[in-house]
């Protein structure tokens, strides 16, 4: 392995993993595992990966799934989890607003509603969604294509943020008024 290889070593990895198996509690290994899941996982499956009994997972995964950290299909056999990417959000947004004042946030939001408007005039369209890639013959046009798509869906996602994120910081925390 060179020195700009990215992939480290099955040692590096499993010395990693040791030292998380040891350092971490079995909740918080499902919790940090849960959130790394991005599609309904079989709580077996979740519990390999957590390094522990599968209903020991599946205690902590229902205990998450009532925090609303993850969503719990639990008609399917076995039951399947995935991460709630809705409280990701509220974690970030909840960040931003301890972190930066409210006219911070309204004038990212001003900044971030330009880009989006920008978007909007270069492609013609309201939203990323509405942008076809059909029409593109080059394969490398269809990468920039992509790239600059993603852009825009990241922009639409940060407008969500700072305009929760100001939401609460106008309100100590809350998203309506006390």
């Amino acid at each position: 392995m060179s020195e700009f290889d990215p992939v480290p070593d099955s040692d590096a990895v499993d010395d990693v993993r040791q030292r998380w198996r040891e350092t971490t509690d079995t909740f918080g290994r499902v919790y940090e595992t849960a959130l790394g899941v991005t599609e309904p996982t079989p709580y077996p499956e979740i519990a390999s990966t957590a390094d522990c009994s599968p209903n020991a997972a599946k205690k902590h995964l229902d205990r998450l799934a009532e925090m609303g950290i993850v969503r719990a299909d639990t008609d399917a056999r076995p039951a399947r989890y995935e991460r709630d990417d809705g409280y990701l959000e509220w974690q970030e947004a909840s960040r931003i607003a301890r972190e930066l004042t409210v006219e911070e946030i309204i004038d990212r939001v001003r900044q971030l509603e330009a880009r989006h408007e920008a978007f909007v005039d270069q492609f013609g369209a309201d939203d990323p969604s509405a942008v076809s890639l059909l029409e593109r013959d080059d394969h490398e046009e269809i990468h920039e294509l992509m790239e600059r798509l993603s852009d825009w869906e990241a922009v639409e996602r940060d407008i969500r943020l700072y305009e929760l994120a100001r939401r609460l910081a106008q309100n100590d925390g809350h998203l309506i008024p006390a």
